[in-house]
């Protein structure tokens, strides 16, 4: 047993090692050690039993189980985790090998295109100091790796030589160059036109000063103090001018703070304002104060700042008062909305009703409708059920009567003069045009039913107005679904099937969004295997970009679920 407990402390010392990698066949040496013992020990102890046995006395058997247990279980500790040790190492060589891919690309460029000895000599030494950092890469591509990478260094020290001998006629192109600079520098004092165009040639020239490179050391401190005193005189030019222009300043302040006046009281007026009519006056008047506001100049930002924060805040005030109107007539929308609702209850009960009585109610709560004002968004929605209902009682009521088919061939024709104001649509602003087509949509809807036979060649006939219409309006990709998807959900509502197919939506819908969630869940937790490094932080970012689209995708996806009535 102290054999034993031995191996099983040797073993025990290496869960205290954080690299596992090297030891795999120590640990498993230790294994077999252990096993061929224990297969010992146990064999041993069977026949001390029976030599006890044979002799008529009687010994208890050996427990060996409890460190058999201790010595397998922390086997299989160590064993899944050098295992995924190596995973990890695996990952980071590859990640290694394409960053020195990527330093050999570089170095390439350096070779190939860098002319300034000194920005080459400092881009190799990061290059280098980098090189030497990275970790190990797989190991059949350690020998090639590292032979390009020093078949570069030699090219580029030769390179590096050659630039050396024309350094010295770089100089005297250098020279020439600043002097160039400092004659443009000169024109652009004497010049009289616009400042901001002198301030930001005079940085051009600035910039394209100070990238010529250097010159020798004897001509230098002349070009500098030449350079310096013209670049100060073209200053001072540009410093007069914005004097002047702070004074133009100061008066666009006052013009702003007038029209923050009139926006305030504008917003007390809005206090007291209730109708429909009222608020869209005053919302009119606030947008030429926006427009007053934008056409008068700046001023200085600090000022400026202030003044637009009061602006703001007395537009903020206004439109908050306005939601909170509109909230109170959301409120008298949704009173209306339930009776409404009341109304189609009856008349989708009536509509297989008979007789003047049940025609008499229809028409009363027709009445009743009117009667009960506007109800926002939901009023096409609601007029469709309500008319619905009562075309389908006026329906079975024609039928009873010689006028059915006249009214069915009204409604055809009704639907015809829709569809030619379909196709004389013509492409306009985007929100504008999806606005149109969407009444004209609504309006086509509310027209009841046509003769059974010209039914489908009709729909037929509408549907392709409107395909050749929205195309004019060069829809991107997710406006094009989102309106396809909506004509698809319109055509399943009409049919009389509509419960299960719409429910079929619902659930196809979920599950891609399940399945996508899911998929991001998974991307998440392998990465939370990988330490963090260059190359872990790299896949960190690629799998941050794909879970991106993904939950472009669910978005969409979710868009489609609103689209869904009962929703």
């Amino acid at each position: 047993m102290e054999q034993l407990n031995t191996l099983l402390e040797q073993l025990q010392s290496y869960a205290q090692r954080e690299d596992l990698i090297p030891c795999g066949k120590e640990i498993n040496d230790l294994k077999i050690s252990f096993e061929d013992n224990l297969l010992e020990m146990e064999r041993v102890n069977q026949i001390q039993m029976l030599e006890a046995r044979d002799a008529g006395e009687s010994i208890e058997p050996t427990d060996f189980s409890e460190i058999k247990s201790a010595f397998i279980d922390l086997y299989k500790r160590l064993h899944e985790q050098r295992k995924q040790q190596i995973v990890l190492k695996e990952a980071l060589e590859k990640e290694n090998l394409k960053l020195k891919r990527t330093l050999i690309e570089d170095l390439k460029k350096i070779i190939e295109s860098e002319e300034n000895i000194g920005t080459a000599f400092n881009a190799y030494k990061s290059i280098h100091e980098t090189w030497k950092k990275v970790g190990d890469i797989p190991r059949d591509h350690r020998d090639a790796v590292q032979k390009e990478y020093s078949r570069l260094i030699e090219i580029f020290f030769y390179t590096m030589r050659i630039y050396r001998e024309i350094k010295t006629h770089d100089y005297k192109r250098n020279s020439q160059n600043k002097q160039v600079v400092l004659h443009k520098l000169q024109q652009l004092r004497n010049e009289e036109e616009d400042i901001k165009a002198v301030e930001q040639q005079l940085r051009l020239l600035q910039d394209e000063w100070e990238e010529i490179g250097p010159v020798q050391n004897e001509e230098w401190e002349a070009l500098k103090t030449k350079y310096w005193e013209v670049v100060r005189q073209i200053y001072d030019k540009i410093n007069a001018h914005y004097e002047a222009q702070r004074q133009v300043y100061e008066k666009n302040i006052e013009a702003k703070k007038a029209v923050v006046v009139q926006m305030q009281e504008l917003t007390l007026q809005a206090a007291d304002t209730n109708t429909f009519k009222a608020w869209d006056a005053l919302t009119e008047k606030v947008k030429a104060l926006q427009e007053e506001y934008k056409k008068i100049g700046p001023g200085a930002r600090k000022e400026n700042d202030q003044v637009w924060k009061q602006f703001r805040t007395a537009i903020d005030a206004f439109f908050d008062l306005k939601k909170a109107k509109s909230k109170e007539q959301q409120a008298v929308f949704s009173e209306r909305i339930e009776a409404k609702k009341k109304l189609i209850t009856e008349a989708e009960q009536l509509k297989d009703a008979t007789g003047k009585e049940a025609t008499q109610r229809i028409i009363q709560l027709q009445k009743e409708w009117k009667t009960l004002g506007n109800t926002g968004k939901a009023e096409n929605q609601l007029w469709s059920k309500f008319r619905g209902a009562c075309d389908a009682f006026f329906a079975a009521k024609d039928a009873e009567n010689a006028q059915a088919e006249k009214a069915l061939e009204e409604n055809f024709n009704l639907k015809l003069v829709v569809i030619d104001k379909i196709k004389a649509f013509e492409a306009q602003d985007k929100t504008e045009g999806l606005t149109l087509l969407r009444s004209l949509s609504a309006e086509f809807t509310a027209i009841g039913h046509v003769p059974l036979a010209q039914k489908d060649s009709i729909y037929a006939a509408y549907k392709s107005a409107l395909d050749e219409a929205y195309k004019t309006l060069k829809l991107n990709q997710h406006e094009k679904e989102q309106l396809d998807f909506k004509a698809k959900v319109d055509e399943i509502v009409s049919s009389p099937d509509k419960a299960r197919l719409l429910q079929k939506e619902r659930v196809d819908l979920r599950k891609n969004i399940e399945r996508l969630e899911q998929e991001i869940n998974r991307m998440e937790t392998n990465l939370a295997f990988f330490a963090r490094s260059k190359g872990a932080d790299a896949l960190r970012s690629e799998v941050a970009g794909k879970v991106k689209v993904i939950q472009e995708q669910i978005t969409g996806f979710k868009q489609k679920l609103k689209l869904l009535p009962n929703e």
